[in-house]
């Protein structure tokens, strides 16, 4: 029998939980993925760490304590060389509160406008934290190493993915197949560490 049988996905974010579903059911793992949407709403917890691993956590704890499942989260960014590693763990509010993907991919290359490509480094970060009803805790990172592109291309993915081109890439990651990125993206390769720690036996 796996470790885990049932598992929720700490996000309101439906192309994540599309994502995992996704690669679950490749991995041919008999593993229920649930989202938020199948439980009451309950209010988000404020993001408070300064570290993707905190706030995974921090978001799974809460997931784990409203539906008595376990919960499985991550918190991912983007950490761009010319930036000083920023936006980091505020890739998703860059653009300030009330932004969204558009406003802020559109302030990354108002940032970046005129730094040459050989210094337009950057990598993609996750840290996957999983959390179970009776206190265990564990964590899985991934990194997706690449630089940022002049301009955006593609209409798959989301978040910066129309500007991310992966090392060994001419396309940037919303031009791929989502096949062709979950192998290689920071998150597939979280995903895979959990996959592989349900697949142990008890």
């Amino acid at each position: 029998m796996s470790r885990v049988e049932t598992v929720v996905l700490a996000t309101n974010n439906a192309k994540k939980l599309a994502e995992l579903q996704r690669v679950v059911a490749e991995a041919g793992l008999e593993l229920q993925v649930r989202g938020l949407g199948d439980f009451d709403s309950y209010p988000e917890p404020e993001e408070t760490e300064h570290t993707f691993e905190g706030n995974a956590f921090i978001k799974a704890e809460a997931a784990c304590r409203h539906t008595g499942l376990p919960a499985l989260a991550d918190d991912s960014g983007l950490e761009v060389d010319e930036l000083n590693q920023m936006p980091g763990v505020r890739s998703a509010r860059w653009a300030g509160p009330g932004g969204d993907d558009a406003a802020n991919n559109r302030l990354l290359l108002a940032q970046l406008d005129g730094v040459p490509r050989h210094r337009r480094g950057a990598r993609f970060v996750c840290a996957l934290a999983l959390v179970l009803p009776d206190g265990g805790r564990e964590v899985w990172h991934g990194v997706m190493p690449g630089r940022i592109a002049e301009d955006e291309a593609g209409a798959g993915g989301f978040g910066y993915d129309p500007l991310f081109i992966p090392d060994g890439e001419t396309r940037t990651s919303a031009e791929l197949s989502p096949g062709e990125k979950d192998t290689i993206s920071h998150r597939g390769q979280a995903v895979r560490q959990f996959l592989a720690w349900v697949g142990e036996e008890r």
